[in-house]
């Protein structure tokens, strides 16, 4: 079931279930009340099979986030150590482009001189100026093969074509969520063109939202869950709950694995093991927020492309949810055959991208809009 929050206070929220896998899309009426229908419509997708070409003689490993430039051009963040040993020396570069049709563009990326290069790949991020943001997530305690016991503290701005930019924060140097320098294995960020703002899901280490000048670096604010001040709790190794209790959620963030910005300057934050999704300001006040604690939920997040962005997408139960993005009403969810996916977004077209690490990744194909009734 899911739930909405109002000054911590729930309400509980009617749903009506949407089926939609391969080319075919469906309602089960049987599932909406026959009093008072009004006509809603939600978007109809299928799977891009045939997408992308990756160059025969590379081989990916997880691929972590995808990223879509300007062009709509589809941009891949993978982990070459996670290849076997037969696999390892076709590894792609980290960075792998593709063209609106899946056609193969370039690749880049890796360790060298001048900059800290993430040990365990995560995030991706391209800003509205075309400027790659990469973060990672390793914890040291993990002790994974082919990784340094080094934490990913930091993240790199690049040009397109690979060239640094600018690195905030360093490897290993946290001091924990009251740092403005460092972060703490970041998941995600995503920049704000109004203010050209670096909004940080900061992260597996640290449990707060943390916001730079994204041309200077320099550290603005920070927020924890319902706007509170973040407390520190490393959790290395990782701590992944099985469920969560019932009522609003804890004061503090755990996982916070995925940040997006609304064109109205709303932040959405995926507060994963919490299995819920904040919203606040651009200035970290708290709104609102969506939690469903028998499923796993908040894996990511992702908004429609519409001058309005009508939908917002979570990762959720067996795929992907799709919500009205300001009444925060269950609209669907989308089957996929990857899950949920570890990151997911969209490009202008509609079309929704699914990074899903060990599963695999996936192309989404929007068809448009069908109509459906609900209460």
């Amino acid at each position: 079931m899911f739930k909405i929050f109002k000054s911590k206070c729930f309400i509980g929220l009617f749903a009506a279930f949407l089926g939609i896998w391969g080319c075919q899309s469906s309602v089960n009426l049987s599932q909406i009340s026959n009093a008072n229908l009004s006509a809603k419509s939600i978007p109809s997708f299928h799977i891009d099979s045939d997408w992308p070409q990756v160059p025969e003689h590379w081989k990916l490993g997880e691929v972590s986030s995808i990223a879509i430039d300007g062009q709509d051009n589809a941009w891949f963040l993978h982990r070459p150590w996670t290849l076997s040993q037969e696999n390892i020396a076709m590894a792609a570069p980290q960075i792998v482009g593709f063209d609106k049709e899946g056609t193969f563009l370039s690749a880049w990326g890796g360790p060298s001189e001048g900059y800290e290069w993430p040990q365990r790949e995560h995030g991706l991020h391209i800003d509205y100026q075309g400027y790659f943001w990469i973060g990672g997530n390793n914890c040291p305690a993990q002790n994974e093969p082919g990784l340094d016991p080094i934490s990913d503290d930091q993240i790199l701005k690049f040009t397109p074509d690979g060239a640094l930019i600018m690195q905030v924060g360093s490897s290993d140097a946290s001091s924990g969520n009251s740092d403005i320098v460092n972060l703490n294995r970041p998941a995600d960020a995503v920049v704000y063109p109004p203010t050209n703002e670096l909004f940080v899901a900061d992260g597996y280490g640290n449990h707060r939202v943390v916001v730079f000048d994204a041309e200077t670096g320099i550290f603005k604010r920070m927020w924890g869950a319902f706007g509170n001040i973040p407390v520190d709790n490393e959790q290395c190794p990782y701590v992944f709950l099985d469920s969560v209790p019932a009522g609003p959620g804890p004061q503090q963030f755990s996982i916070v694995h995925a940040i997006r910005v609304s064109n109205d300057g709303l932040v959405y934050v995926a507060d994963r093991e919490n299995r819920r999704v904040q919203i606040f300001t651009i200035d970290g006040e708290y709104v609102d927020q969506i939690i469903r604690g028998e499923t796993p939920f908040a894996r990511n997040i992702a908004l429609s492309p519409d001058q309005e962005q009508r939908f917002l997408y979570v990762g959720g139960g067996s795929g992907i949810e799709v919500f009205d993005r300001l009444s925060l009403r269950f609209l669907a969810s989308i089957k996929t055959s990857v899950g949920t996916g570890h990151h997911i977004q969209t490009d202008s077209r509609g079309n929704l991208y699914i990074a899903a690490t060990g599963v695999g990744y996936e192309r989404l194909i929007y068809e448009g809009l069908i109509p459906i009734f609900s209460d």
